[in-house]
């Protein structure tokens, strides 16, 4: 366990590129072993409240025995500037946060240094190693996807494949039976809606439709459910409305949902790409009239236009430069489907958990799989 632990505050500039004077402090958790051990360096993509647990300790941190520094990212939690310049929430200037920290405590730490990050901050691992390759030793990311799109149609394919034909099948059908009979539902809806406080910037009648929409998504991201758990009793609309709400959560797509999210959202609508939903099926029972996509999270009043060429360079890096990056992804999570590709052309690694969700970790891959990662962070370690 760590002998000390210790809240830092980086004063950090909003904008490492460009000389200005306005700085915002950035909170960072290290945790203390040793001074001659290796240094597990998290980058979280969001708030990194759960770090101020006294107990709280990354599984690569508690496998290798090593210290641990966990950094919140800009722009969420108490490491926001105020006011809030969207401008100057980037990628690149979010590699330079955490690269401007790691020069700092190399100078504590002179051991070997792993990165790594779930979903979200498991991509923000990959992107500061494309910034700053040589900050670290290892990387691994989880669950990570790299999106090349606001709307990356890899996840519609992947929907329409992902686990037993019969599965998919009765996950169709529920959204449909949803969308087909909405008048049957939709007071039930309304009514959970209004006791959770919550309002929705399309019209809670298109709110619903997205929903429904991303029932398929959540389903197969979490795995929380069985498919024979699927309602087919739908004679009480409360139930059924319980059932949407646990799998899918209505308060997302909220207002409400989405300001707690707002930072997250404008990166995916200007750099590091998202989904939507393809409506084929559901033409016919929608107000929509082509695919939605995210565009209506951006923060009032900002309106962006996404750039694609970071992602792809990434990509390129990923695929053709970068070293010990071992990468770990569920089969049946749909970030799977814009999951990291690789070539031979480096030692990187990537590991599929037969039957994994979103929730897939090292410590509940197969055996088979969590000896080799095991094996291979050894040997990148030197031990």
């Amino acid at each position: 366990m760590f002998s000390e632990k210790y809240i830092l505050w980086f004063e950090q500039p909003v904008d490492h590129f460009e000389k200005s004077d306005v700085t915002f402090k950035q909170r960072v958790f290290l945790s203390h072993v040793d001074f001659e051990s290796p240094v597990v360096f998290i980058t979280e993509g969001y708030a990194a409240n759960y770090a101020a647990k006294p107990g709280y300790r990354s599984e690569l941190s508690a496998l290798f025995n090593t210290n641990q520094v966990c950094v919140e990212h800009r722009y969420f939690g108490s490491s926001s500037p105020e006011p809030v310049v969207w401008e100057y929430l980037t990628v690149a200037n979010t590699a330079a946060d955490q690269h401007r920290i790691i020069e700092v405590l190399k100078n504590i730490y002179d051991d070997k240094w792993i990165s790594t990050g779930i979903s979200k901050g498991g991509q923000t691992t990959i992107y500061h190693r494309y910034f700053y390759p040589e900050d670290v030793h290892i990387s691994v990311p989880y669950v990570a996807p790299l999106n090349f799109s606001i709307e990356d149609r890899r996840v519609y394919t992947f929907l329409e494949n992902v686990g037993s034909e019969e599965c998919r099948d009765r996950i169709l059908d529920f959204q449909k039976e949803l969308l087909r009979n909405k008048k049957k539902y939709f007071s039930a809806f309304e009514k959970l809606a209004t006791k959770k406080g919550l309002t929705y910037s399309m019209g809670i009648d298109k709110a619903y439709d997205l929903i429904v929409f991303e029932y398929s998504f959540a389903f197969w991201q979490w795995g929380r459910y069985e498919c024979d758990e699927i309602p087919e009793n739908l004679n009480n609309p409360e139930k059924v409305i319980d059932h949407l709400h646990a799998v899918t959560g209505i308060d997302w797509v909220a207002k409400e949902g989405i300001q707690k999210l707002q930072p997250f959202f404008y990166q995916a609508m200007r750099e590091i790409g998202f989904y939507g939903y393809d409506i084929t099926p559901f033409h016919e029972w929608t107000a929509y009239n082509e695919n939605p996509t995210f565009e209506f999270t951006l923060p009032e009043g900002i309106t962006v236009e996404y750039e694609p060429e970071l992602m792809q360079k990434v990509d390129y890096f990923v695929r053709h430069e970068a070293k010990n990056m071992l990468f770990i992804y569920g089969e049946y999570d749909p970030w799977s489907s814009t999951a990291v590709e690789l070539t031979y052309h480096t030692n990187s690694i990537k590991i599929v958990k037969p039957g994994g969700s979103h929730t897939t970790r090292i410590n509940n891959l197969p055996p088979d799989q969590k000896a080799l990662v095991i094996k291979t962070l050894e040997e990148w370690l030197g031990n």
